[in-house]
């Protein structure tokens, strides 16, 4: 995120690339939310975010029975939301290029695993919170406002993607 409280679609992509592990939420029928952590397989460009999920279960129905979805990652004094629509994709060669020993934890009948899924999530906006630094670096600018009287660091970016 640039110094004058923009932000762009490639720093989403870049801050979804850069996180290991997202929550994702979803509605439930009943309105209830229910939110899950997410390892990401690959972020697009465009800033479609792809996941490997069972097929089975609780997320699945809620998946499905509501495509909109959230995805929050938090790093270092730094908060990124983005509000997005989950589709399920049926791609076996996209299978096959994200497939890694970590999927293979959770799907150990490999990319012919009957209960995997793969999923995207289309981002459509972005919002970000954060402090230049992150966390430390931020607290100390904190401290320093409080004791001179200045205005906190940080900022807040949103975008349409």
């Amino acid at each position: 995120m640039t110094t004058d409280d923009t932000l762009s679609q490639q720093d989403v992509v870049q801050k979804l690339r850069d996180a290991d592990l997202v929550m994702l939420t979803t509605t439930l029928p009943d309105g209830k939310l229910l939110s899950h952590p997410m390892s990401i397989q690959g972020v697009s460009e465009d800033a479609d975010v792809w996941f490997f999920v069972s097929l089975h279960g609780g997320q699945a129905e809620a998946l499905r029975s509501g495509s909109q979805v959230n995805l929050a990652v938090s790093d270092a004094g730094s908060w990124l939301s983005v509000a997005g629509e989950a589709s399920f994709v049926e791609d076996r060669a996209l299978v096959e290029q994200l497939w890694n020993d970590r999927a293979e934890s959770y799907f150990p009948g490999g990319t012919d695993d009957p209960d995997l899924g793969l999923l995207r999530v289309s981002g459509e906006s972005a919002q970000f919170w954060g402090m230049p630094g992150g966390k430390v670096a931020g607290l100390a600018q904190i401290i320093k406002a409080k004791a001179t009287g200045e205005q906190a660091p940080g900022g807040t970016g949103t975008t349409q993607l």
